[in-house]
């Protein structure tokens, strides 16, 4: 059975990827992916975090250096029944007892300003603001063009892929409506399509519709609806086979998104 780590961060994410990881190569038989959700500084980001958390039952991990957004984040957590591991708050209180100050609680503080630095800030926040198809003009500066129908881990692997300084938008396929004009005008070398089995889909939306409260019987959880949506997906990726097209199904995001840089860069390779 596949576990899910969420690393939330108000930086980027780096100190506590690597603890993660270090713990995570203590459990060889494990099946554990982790995800990473770097500069989180709002009360609605951390609500959605904690959402999809719920949604895959995760376990959270942050380095949350600000006081008031840590307890937020773990109230959070404690209300959807989640575990959460604080990696910086108790660190952070010792010191400053053992010293006698008060903490500066500034996000990032022990990362270099770089230039490396500053390319994975700028990717990151154009994931956010190209997310779920906004600005379709933006479409062009992408490193990458993900498109997929819903939950089929368009924003995680965007986040995940930013993290590592791409930039990256995605482009919903909602049934019945094209797709927009810019996206036919950029490199197509860069556009990826995500596809997912029906079961596995079905399982993922009817956890999404509980976590929402809606009714388990709404369209957007059923299989003849989703079948559906599948198959117009289908029609649109071949449409266009210049778009390589990843099943996504039961796979981390850390597998996708290293399958996804292989075959774009080995795309650029051949074609340059």
């Amino acid at each position: 059975m596949k576990r899910k780590v969420f690393i939330v961060s108000d930086a980027t994410g780096t100190t506590a990827e690597k603890v993660v990881a270090a713990a995570v190569r203590q459990f060889s038989g494990a099946n554990i992916a982790a995800e990473i959700y770097p500069r989180i500084r709002t009360e609605q980001a951390l609500e959605d975090i904690v959402e999809r958390a719920a949604e895959e039952g995760a376990l959270v991990v942050h380095t949350i250096v600000d006081h008031d957004q840590r307890e937020l984040l773990q109230r959070h957590c404690a209300d959807a029944g989640l575990t959460d591991v604080d990696l910086i708050g108790p660190l952070v209180g010792a010191l400053g007892a053992y010293v006698s100050a008060d903490p500066h609680a500034q996000p990032g503080g022990e990362h270099p300003v770089d230039d490396e630095y500053y390319r994975r800030i700028e990717a990151v926040e154009f994931a956010v603001r190209n997310d779920d198809g906004q600005h379709p003009r933006n479409l062009r500066k992408a490193d990458i063009v993900l498109v997929g129908i819903s939950r089929t881990s368009k924003t995680p692997l965007s986040t995940y892929l930013a993290q590592r300084g791409y930039k990256v938008a995605n482009v919903p396929i909602v049934l019945g409506i094209e797709l927009p004009g810019e996206l036919f005008k950029v490199d197509q070398r860069k556009v990826v399509g995500l596809s997912i089995k029906p079961a596995a889909l079905a399982r993922i939306r009817q956890a999404r519709l509980q976590s929402l409260g809606m009714p388990a019987d709404t369209a957007y959880g059923m299989q003849d609806h989703i079948r559906k949506e599948l198959e117009y997906a289908r029609q649109i990726f071949a449409g266009n086979p210049q778009w390589p097209v990843l099943d996504v199904t039961d796979r981390a995001i850390e597998e996708t998104a290293a399958e996804l840089l292989a075959l774009r860069n080995q795309r650029m390779a051949d074609e340059a």
